[in-house]
């Protein structure tokens, strides 16, 4: 394994094992019942804080669920994608492994989007469904930055050289990332300490799948000048 990529993997780790003690502090320190039907919540004293500044407003509820479906629709579309090579080259090993990796990254996306929805840090700041909801971390952050992320490595390897593409293609990632991260604070239904969770682990996930990708690329090579 090369410098480069051992740096990266290290990077991962580092980056889960911040997020690690972000979620311990976020559950042990400061916890005071400013939520909902009295709900406790950590770090309370800078959630109150932030959430007093920002207040309430659905309309960026709102308006970042749909930027959540467009991310979702942009998975669906590499998983289509993935569909069709492996019909059209009648063998799983043909399809794109970047794809293949992306497949195994979504299934680990969703499996600790799941996780995070049974073992509850904080509930959310407002109720919007008639009962408190999990909050931490912020669900919808991490899958549009993770899904968005990957986009744009994805769009660097199939549409490499196409500068053009690549432009439009991350301009358009990069501003579903921000408004998405800055709207879902803005909006109220989410505490601080959601939102930098969600951003933490988000890069973790991303470096994750970076890694991974490097690797892979490395064995490929190795294998080409073999041959």
């Amino acid at each position: 394994m090369s410098t480069k990529n051992k740096k990266k993997f290290i990077l991962t780790v580092v980056l889960f094992m911040l997020f690690a003690a972000f979620t311990v502090l976020t559950a042990k320190v400061d916890v005071k019942p400013i939520g909902p039907k009295e709900s406790e919540v950590g770090l309370a004293s800078l959630n109150q804080f932030v959430f007093q500044l920002s207040g309430v407003n659905l309309f960026w509820y709102h308006l970042t669920d749909w930027l959540g479906v467009i991310a979702v629709l942009t998975a669906v579309g590499f998983a289509v994608l993935g569909m069709y090579q492996l019909v059209k080259r009648r063998s799983l090993f043909q399809v794109d492994y970047r794809i293949l990796l992306l497949g195994v990254y979504y299934i680990l996306v969703s499996a600790v989007y799941i996780l995070f929805e049974n073992f509850v840090i904080n509930w959310r700041p407002v109720i919007l469904h008639k009962s408190l909801e999990a909050s931490y971390p912020s669900s919808h952050t991490m899958i549009v930055i993770c899904i968005m992320g990957t986009a744009m490595m994805l769009f660097h390897h199939l549409l490499a050289g196409k500068k053009i593409w690549l432009r439009i293609a991350d301009g358009i990632s990069l501003l579903l990332m921000g408004v998405t991260v800055a709207g879902r604070l803005i909006s109220g239904v989410h505490w601080f300490t959601d939102i930098l969770g969600g951003l933490i682990l988000s890069g973790a996930m991303l470096m994750l799948y970076s890694s991974m990708a490097s690797f892979a690329d490395e064995k490929r090579k190795r294998r080409t000048q073999k041959g």
